[in-house]
């Protein structure tokens, strides 16, 4: 069994990005978002540091942090060959209930692809006062989007502002 890691969050969290589980290269290191080609820490920097990503993780993880937004994945373990969510088996759901019960200011869910929001509802469901926005996957498997739309979904969605 995979097993993802610890939430990154603060009691000044208002919203967490929520991914599925962590693949190969982010296991190996035992960091999130670890894969090179993976866009998400590009896009955090652009949207919140403007100076791009030029720092170690826990830098990384600070600038999040001091932008009031956590990191989490839905799924705590499960079987996968492989990094593609689409070969996810036996599943288990990390404890977002806790979570959210012990850090209250957390009121918006900011899913990293369809798949961390389709497991996400199947264990949660829609809980009371929280939105939840499903923006593209930052992963280089979807190639749907180009980056400077990606950027622009998530630039809006990551607003702290509204």
């Amino acid at each position: 069994m995979l097993k993802s890691f610890k939430p990154v969050v603060n009691e000044n969290t208002v919203q967490i990005i929520v991914g599925t589980m962590p693949g190969e290269a982010s296991l190996k290191a035992g960091q999130y978002y670890a894969y090179k080609h993976n866009n998400l820490w590009r896009i955090v920097f652009d949207v919140f540091d403007g100076v791009g990503i030029s720092c170690d993780y826990s830098c990384k993880l600070n600038v999040l942090l001091k932008n009031r937004t956590g990191l989490w994945d839905a799924l705590a373990y499960c079987k996968r060959k492989g990094s593609l969510d689409k070969n996810i088996m036996q599943e288990k759901p990390n404890d977002f209930k806790s979570l959210l019960k012990k850090y209250p200011k957390i009121k918006k869910l900011l899913f990293n692809g369809q798949k961390a929001n389709k497991y996400f509802v199947k264990y949660f469901g829609y809980l009371e006062g929280i939105e939840y926005i499903v923006l593209p996957s930052t992963s280089p498997a979807n190639a749907s989007k180009k980056y400077k739309d990606k950027l622009a979904l998530w630039s809006k969605a990551l607003d702290l502002k509204k």
